[in-house]
């Protein structure tokens, strides 16, 4: 058996991210058990008749939030089941927001710990007692934590050793070389409606295209950097 990043996930509606390991490069590591993924639905550690995991807040105001015991009791089932407690993760648009250097160091952990929030959110003592970290994948509101997490467990696996069979794929990705973006990509034909491809692609001198990706790569994160106002 391989060393295996093993990846529990607490979430309601896990539908919606069961099918990332259904095709592409996470479907072929999980096939090559580079990694694990099982869900845990807080509804299985509901304690009434109508697996209730949700309350109106205190202090009045709108939607419902995700209950103290059933998350609790989620937590330490994985805990008791794995033997380990893992790194906790909540996915919330409050969190980080997730960076490339984030997802290099998590795909160096040997147990992740995914909470998917729903509805206005889950009671802050979950948060307070249990998560290490919240992570955002922007700055913008999803209906739950479900999709943003499928997102984090696609960034994580692809960059997993073995995940791709060509590694410099990865490794020359945007935000892999000092967190430039990548630079322009060209293929087959060579020219196409008046459109041509660099003439230094062509050259057969691998310095200078070297040299030209890495100019293109920086004027186009400047460019789009400040286009964005960062």
């Amino acid at each position: 058996m391989k060393n295996q990043l093993i990846i529990d996930v607490i979430a309601l509606i896990p539908e919606l991210i069961a099918p990332i390991i259904e095709d592409g490069v996470v479907s072929r590591a999980h096939d090559n058990e580079l990694f694990e993924l099982r869900f845990w639905n807080p509804r299985d550690y509901s304690t009434d008749n109508h697996h209730t995991v949700d309350a109106r807040p205190y202090g009045g105001g709108p939607g419902m939030v995700m209950m103290y015991e059933p998350l609790k009791k989620a937590f330490d089932a994985i805990e008791n089941f794995r033997g380990s407690r893992g790194l906790r993760l909540y996915m919330s648009p409050q969190g980080d927001l997730l960076q490339q250097q984030r997802v290099r160091e998590l795909s160096e952990e040997k147990h992740l710990v995914i909470l998917c929030g729903r509805y206005e959110g889950v009671d802050q003592r979950i948060i307070d007692t249990e998560i290490d970290g919240e992570i955002s994948v922007g700055d913008y509101v999803l209906s739950g934590g479900e999709l943003a997490a499928a997102i984090l467990i696609d960034a994580i696996v692809r960059i997993l050793p073995d995940a791709i069979s060509n590694e410099d794929s990865h490794l020359n990705d945007s935000f892999s070389v000092e967190d430039h973006l990548d630079h322009p990509h060209y293929t087959r034909p060579r020219e196409i409606n008046g459109l041509k491809v660099p003439e230094v692609l062509f050259s057969g001198d691998h310095a200078k295209i070297a040299q030209w990706r890495e100019a293109e790569a920086k004027a186009r994160t400047e460019a789009r950097r400040a286009r964005q106002g960062r």
